[in-house]
C-alpha cells in the first residue's frame, strides 16, 4: 500500500500517525470512519476496544489524514467499495483486539482485501 495525504474516498483505507506508529481504519465519509478502537485511549483497556464509528476528527486526534492507494498486486484482492463499508459497518461493536494479531491495521485489511496481513508490530516481534 502506498500512502499519501489526498481527499478519501468513501470505503478507502486510512491512517494517522499517532506518536510512534500509525492507526488505520475505513473512510466512509467526514462524518464516518470506522476504526477498531482508538489510539492511545487510557479509558479503554485492551481487552474492552471495539470495532467503533467516529469522525474524521476524532480519528485524527490533532494528526494528518493519509489515504492508502494499493499497488499492483493488491488491486487484484481489492474489494469494491460497497463491499468494504458494509463489512466495516457489519463489524461495529467486535471485540477481541490484540496488538499483534487483531489490531486496527488487521482490520483495515481484512475489510479491504479479505484477509489480515502482518502488521508492523508483528514485524518488530521477529
Amino acid at each position: 500500500m502506498l500512502w499519501k495525504e489526498a481527499e478519501p474516498k468513501p470505503g478507502c483505507g486510512v491512517r494517522t500517525r499517532v506518536s510512534f506508529y500509525y492507526h488505520y481504519g475505513i473512510f466512509i465519509s467526514p462524518e464516518e470512519v470506522i476504526q477498531f478502537g482508538l489510539p492511545d485511549d487510557p479509558t479503554c483497556p485492551g481487552l474492552d476496544i471495539r470495532v467503533l464509528k467516529t469522525d474524521v476528527y476524532t480519528f485524527l486526534q490533532g494528526g494528518t489524514l493519509e489515504v492508502g492507494f494499493p499497488e499492483k498486486q493488491e488491486r487484484k484482492t481489492l474489494r469494491p467499495a460497497k463491499q468494504v463499508i458494509a463489512l466495516a459497518r457489519s463489524r461495529l461493536g467486535e471485540g477481541g483486539y490484540d496488538l499483534f494479531q487483531n489490531n486496527c491495521e488487521h482490520f483495515m485489511n481484512q475489510c479491504l482485501f479479505g484477509e489480515k496481513r502482518p502488521s508492523i508490530f508483528q514485524a518488530l516481534r521477529k
